[in-house]
């Protein structure tokens, strides 16, 4: 049986789009290339092995002339620099309307609409914050008046934070589905992202496993939906579901960061996940000749790029590296990897928000002819690719 198993790096950039300027970013954004050089040089053998350091002058990853894959660089087509349109050009769906973003936050009739219709007495904040300040800034005042804390960022995002101790979790979902609800049409808001927190030690930490995000529906048929229809199985792992709203994913299990997702993915290709436990309600497929294992692995952007945290970022690269031996030693002569990004968060630059970035390619099978890829404009070769493998 014929797989595919794409693994993304989530905010993984390997240099400034020409067109970054026009998002608020410069052309000193290089997530890759700054993480390496400011740690010093990356522990990274598997990706070294890989070409990785082909691509660019990444610290710690060599040029390596006997490299085992093909490898290239991806330039982004559709407007934006947030997750949804990354993942969603990967899978063939290029944006040409940009999602809109509230950069001095939300207008008013935005905010009254969600207070009507949830039923809730208020909210605090309603700008531009980075997550893990913006709770430890308001948690007194949450607790207080019970308001649930909303922000957003330089993406389409409407976050909505709160203890779970003072909002109750199913609430907090509650509140993004209303606000999913209103965020369409002219206001364009790509993802409602539901961010729970509780008090450790005293101080607010976010619950990565309980965050939930509520993205737009495809506006027409991927790759998935293709896949689907030609017999075969999707199995988002991470927050893939939430991505295509489970458009085109008949099998999903949510993670709560890179090590569950990086074990998850290694079962997967090892064939050792029960798939009945993981079936979605919108399909139900039982027989089927050809399987995409389709994993985001977050960490690197919502715990390290967003906090410029770059030393948790380089960590995160090398756990990620560890696994390669076992999932490549995992894989069938059937089976293609590719190893992707969707956009940068370069945690070495001013600001905490998205970068405007290209993002590597890595495409590896057993017998493959190793080579550089020539340029590639769009995201969307990732679907090429796919469909040339499954022949669909």
């Amino acid at each position: 049986m014929k797989r595919v198993i794409v693994i993304v790096i989530d905010s993984m950039g390997i240099g400034a789009m020409k067109d970054c300027e026009e998002y608020g970013d410069t052309f000193e954004c290089n997530t890759l290339c700054n993480v390496a050089d400011k740690n010093g040089g990356l522990n990274a053998p598997n990706f070294y092995k890989l070409g990785l350091g082909n691509l660019a002058d990444v610290k710690g990853i060599p040029f390596n002339n006997n490299s085992i894959s093909q490898y290239g660089i991806m330039k982004e087509t559709s407007k934006g620099k947030d997750t949804t349109t990354g993942h969603w050009e990967m899978m063939g769906l290029i944006l040409e309307k940009p999602f809109k973003v509230y950069p001095n936050g939300f207008p008013k009739e935005i905010i009254d609409k969600f207070i009507q219709q949830t039923g809730c007495k208020g909210i605090l904040a309603n700008y531009p914050a980075s997550g893990t300040k913006v709770i430890e800034e308001l948690h007194e005042e949450h607790s207080k008046t019970k308001f649930p804390i909303i922000y957003t960022s330089a993406d389409s995002v409407f976050q909505i934070a709160a203890d779970i101790d003072v909002i109750p979790l199913e609430k907090i979902y509650e509140y993004c589905e209303t606000a999913r609800s209103i965020l369409t049409d002219e206001y364009n808001v790509s993802r409602v992202i539901a961010r729970p927190y509780h008090i450790v030690d005293s101080k607010p930490v976010r619950i990565g496993a309980l965050r939930r995000d509520y993205s737009v529906e495809p506006f027409k048929d991927s790759v998935l939906d293709k896949i689907i229809q030609n017999n075969g199985i999707v199995l988002g792992i991470g927050k893939i579901e939430d991505i295509f709203v489970g458009k085109g994913i008949s099998h999903a299990i949510h993670t709560g960061g890179n090590t569950e997702g990086l074990n998850l993915t290694l079962k997967a290709i090892k064939n050792e996940l029960d798939l009945n436990k993981l079936k979605t309600k919108k399909y139900n497929i039982d027989n089927y000749d050809k399987e995409f294992i389709f994993t985001n692995l977050v960490d690197t952007d919502m715990l390290y790029g967003h906090r410029n945290d770059y030393k948790g970022y380089a960590k995160a690269i090398e756990e990620i590296d560890s696994y390669i031996p076992e999932i490549i030693n995992s894989m069938t002569n059937e089976d293609l990897l590719i190893i992707t990004a969707d956009h940068g968060c370069d945690p070495t630059v001013k600001g905490s928000d998205h970068t405007r970035e290209q993002v590597p390619l890595i495409v590896y099978y057993k017998n493959i002819t190793p080579k550089r890829l020539e340029e590639i404009n769009s995201f969307d070769y990732v679907a090429k690719l796919i469909s040339e493998w499954f022949n669909i």
